[in-house]
């Protein structure tokens, strides 16, 4: 299970609310922080992006962000989420939980990206780099980028990084990632689930059937990745997401940390394939982000 914390409001109430489930079930999570400021507002301008306003309506933004969160970085100054929050991170990290980065930026890294030179990709990243260092007195060893965003440049700075391994695609299994003609060194670790918000409002998922469609999803001859995020899964949905631990429990599902499972597959990493990082899209999901594709 990896975690997202997008927002300052999902670090404060989401996490929180989260080390307490997964106190209630034994499980070690993997929790990916934004730790830079949070300009949740600013995403507005996905309002003409293909699919965004369909997503919105399904999801309930207001009640699941807050009016607060939704006015960030627009009409009210952004808050710093590392600076604000670093307690509650580090929390997270002393109930044995694995922390990583997601962010510096989130809105600056999902829809930003792509249009970044190189320099300015390490710049971003960097600042999320000394953020995470500041909070947790070490380096970061993973990272899952925002809105599923990477690209030649992302990956060159995570191997200058020497993460233990990166989870930025959507995909089928983990892979050594292609990128402009070069193999980088970084084991990806994709979201294999589709995502609550994917799933939420359409007719054909309807919620009271929801935690048995993931059961129905799970395949028990590769790693299946839940990405949840701390606004929704560890607030409005957590009910829901209880009732799916509940139910996986009671399937004998094993729950571990990534950077457990990384370590397993790189005792020989000959076995994992390489496949190209490419832009492409996720049923439920709008916009384009990193996919998996391999020959």
């Amino acid at each position: 299970i990896k975690v997202d914390v997008d927002t300052d409001r999902g670090t404060r109430i989401g996490v929180p609310n989260l080390l307490t489930l997964f106190d209630e079930f034994g499980i070690k999570a993997t929790f990916l922080f934004s730790l830079g400021p949070d300009n949740t507002g600013r995403a507005i301008k996905r309002i003409f992006r293909p699919g965004f306003l369909g997503k919105v309506s399904r999801t309930s933004v207001i009640s699941t962000y807050g009016i607060r969160t939704l006015l960030n970085g627009v009409l009210l100054p952004g808050p710093h989420i590392g600076r604000r929050n670093e307690g509650v991170m580090r929390l997270a990290r002393d109930k044995g939980h694995e922390v990583g980065i997601h962010c510096y930026d989130h809105i600056r890294w999902q829809d930003g990206l792509m249009k970044m030179g190189r320099d300015d990709v390490y710049r971003e990243f960097g600042k999320a780099r000394m953020e995470f260092e500041r909070i947790f007195g070490e380096p970061a060893r993973t990272a899952g980028s925002a809105g599923w965003q990477a690209n030649s440049h992302s990956l060159a700075a995570y191997d200058e990084a020497h993460l233990l391994y990166a989870s930025d695609a959507r995909g089928a299994h983990p892979f050594s990632p292609r990128a402009g003609g070069t193999t980088f060194k970084t084991l990806q670790i994709p979201t294999t689930l589709p995502t609550l918000d994917e799933l939420l409002g359409r007719p054909e998922y309807p919620e009271e059937r929801i935690v048995e469609h993931y059961l129905s999803l799970l395949r028990p001859d590769s790693p299946n990745i839940l990405t949840i995020h701390a606004e929704l899964e560890g607030m409005k949905k957590i009910e829901l997401f209880r009732r799916f631990l509940k139910a996986a429990t009671g399937h004998h599902v094993r729950t571990m940390k990534l950077d457990d499972l990384a370590r397993e597959l790189l005792r020989n990493p000959a076995s994992v394939p390489v496949c190209d990082l490419a832009s492409g899209t996720v049923d439920g999901r709008s916009g384009t982000l990193a996919v998996q594709r391999c020959a």
